[in-house]
């Protein structure tokens, strides 16, 4: 492999991190450029090198102003037939080389790289910047310990097992030595990070550390709190069907006790689910009310926040209603099959019990459950009405207008005009995150939550529920005593749902906490995963329906509709492709394939 060309630092720490496949000359001409020694010589340095290590890329609409439900069962979005991510992705035209989700390997492997380079100066005891306080010193290291550790996260939950690098490679590092770490080798290394950097010090009361509690100009350091969300979303994954394999030590029974402390940790240290109380002129209930504003870093208000994405995002613009000025898009259209997943408040059961056609336009009723097909979207649980624009729905709620028509030929309804992007192809439009007061002139919309309690509390109950059942206590260390029913039931009783009864076998558990998780987390990027960690991919990707509503004589007529098939549900998805160029390379260095199955 011949040496690349001399190069500035950053250009440098990109090419060592991109899992190291190639080789760079270290001598750096007296040019202005810096040598790592100098870099690590005074603190503002440090501190500039250590933002870029802890930078936690946002999520949002990350997929060519896309979000990710658009890619996954959740919705149907409106630029299905204009050419771009969305259309090739429906259309089965992703490949090692055209991968309309790929990239993060790559910019996974970047981060990763610079963190593994601050780690390495700053453990040096001959560092050449000395701490006045060394509380400090140990503080940042623990805290890119963690940004670390999530950035492998992100990296398994897409590609699966892959290579665990933490240290910077020479010049003259035998790469042919590179190993693809299994996806349990590689949780094994988040969670020990994590462990590392939890043991720490804590600096409470100080500016500095991995803490409990930071200010609101601290926004975006990273907590103790993110790290026992790192090790609970790893131990989870690490623990189901897909990841899974006879003799990991990642159990249901181990994924519990992980889930468990996490959750407990947080709930003894101040988070609770945010239940706060507003006027119905700004938002329906607590639940749409926290998804619309930025969360309190500090934890005054917002005590559910763990890590929020530093992106604001434009749900008015990207995922709009045509009636709001400046939209451009209407993008994820909710599925009918999500809409379909919200049960009825008072009876706290499911309106449609399943269907009885291959295509789900034939609905099996619950005539028990209170739902009335000709009025269905009355009674609905409240998140469903935080979460979507259907048919009637008000979307300024200080003066009552304008009323959300989407039957054909309303103010949103479905149009004809395949190509025009402004209107949904499903009935619906999404609603989550969006504040009714933006639009062109000034954004109010919400950010994503990368990170809250309301996982953890679901993180737990499935881990639980599949170790020791529905009902039994789980006792920790911490002293709070719950079952993965009463987890559940913590978030339902936030959004104002009856309780789980009790008594239920493993698989009605089962049925109702999944859809308890997709209706709690929609739309905030845990679905795409979720379905293929559950290994049910192939029945819930293959295509979604809509809702066509005609106005017949003043009364409406729901016609449930199909939308086209798509290629994206077969097992090859189940994992993302790595880059073509990515993969040959380390094929031509290890001798070894490296790319994904199926691709």
């Amino acid at each position: 492999m011949s040496k690349m060309k001399k190069m500035n630092i950053l250009s440098k720490t990109i090419v060592m991190a991109l899992c190291m496949f190639a080789c760079a000359d270290l001598d750096l001409p007296n040019d202005g450029r810096i040598s790592y020694q100098e870099l690590f010589s005074t603190y503002n340095r440090i501190k500039s090198y250590y933002n870029q290590c802890v930078a936690i890329q946002g999520i949002g609409f990350n997929y060519a102003n896309t979000p990710l439900a658009s890619f996954c069962d959740e919705a149907h979005d409106a630029s299905d037939m204009t050419a771009g991510s969305v259309f090739n992705w429906y259309n089965d035209r992703t490949s090692p080389t055209s991968d309309p989700l790929g990239g993060y390997w790559g910019g996974g492997y970047t981060v990763i790289g610079k963190c593994n380079t601050f780690l390495k100066y700053m453990t040096d005891p001959e560092l050449p910047y000395q701490f006045k306080n060394p509380d400090e010193k140990d503080g940042l290291i623990a805290q890119v310990r963690v940004a670390r550790a999530y950035y492998y996260l992100q990296l398994i939950k897409r590609y699966g097992g892959c290579a665990i690098v933490d240290v910077p490679y020479e010049v003259d590092h035998d790469f042919s030595k590179v190993e693809r770490a299994t996806f349990e080798e590689v949780a094994d290394f988040i969670i020990a990070e994590c462990d590392i950097a939890l043991a720490a010090k804590e600096t409470e009361g100080m500016p500095f550390g991995l803490r409990w509690a930071i200010s609101d100009t601290e926004r975006g350091q990273i907590t103790r709190a993110f790290a026992y969300a790192v090790k609970s979303q790893t131990a989870l994954y690490a623990a189901s069907p897909l990841w899974y394999t006879p003799g990991s030590k990642y159990t249901w029974e181990k994924a519990t006790a992980i889930t468990k402390e996490a959750l407990d940790q947080c709930l003894t240290h101040g988070f609770q689910l945010h239940n706060r109380t507003v006027a119905s002129t700004v938002a329906q209930n607590p639940y749409a009310h926290y998804f619309m504003t930025r969360s309190d870093a500090s934890r005054s208000w917002d005590r559910e926040t763990i890590f929020e994405s530093d992106i604001q995002l434009s749900v008015w613009s990207l995922a709009g209603l045509p009636v709001t000025t400046g939209m451009t898009k209407a993008g994820p259209g909710p599925s009918q099959e999500l809409v379909d997943s919200y049960e009825m408040q008072t009876s706290g059961e499911p309106p449609i019990l399943g269907y009885s056609d291959a295509d789900h336009l034939e609905v099996i009723p619950n005539l028990t459950s209170g739902y009335d097909p000709n009025n269905p979207y009355v009674g609905r649980d409240p998140r469903f009405y935080a979460s979507i624009y259907y048919n009637g729905a008000i979307q300024n709620l200080a003066n009552q207008t304008p009323i959300v028509e989407t039957y054909v030929g309303g103010n949103c309804g479905i149009s004809d005009q395949v190509t025009d992007i402004r209107f949904t192809r499903t009935g619906y439009y999404m609603r989550k995150f969006n504040n009714y007061r933006s639009d062109n002139l000034l954004n109010s919309d919400g950010y994503m939550r990368i990170f809250r309690l309301g996982e953890l509390y679901l993180n737990f109950a499935e881990a639980a529920y599949q170790s020791v059942g529905p009902d039994v206590p789980v006792v920790s260390t911490s002293g709070i005593i719950l079952s993965a029913r009463d987890a559940v039931n913590a978030v339902r009783r936030r959004a104002e749902m009856p309780n789980f009864p009790a008594g239920m076998t493993k698989e009605n558990f089962e049925k109702k906490y999944r859809n308890e998780r997709r209706v709690e987390l929609a739309f905030e990027e845990h679905r795409f995963y979720d379905v293929r960690r559950w290994k049910i991919l192939h029945q819930t990707d293959g295509f979604v329906t809509g809702m066509r509503i005609i106005p017949e004589g003043g009364n409406l007529t729901y016609n449930r509709i199909k939308l086209a098939d798509r290629g994206t549900n077969a097992d090859k998805y189940l994992i993302l492709p790595l880059d073509a160029a990515e993969a040959q390379k380390m094929e031509t260095l290890t001798g070894e394939e490296w790319q994904n199955p199926g691709w």
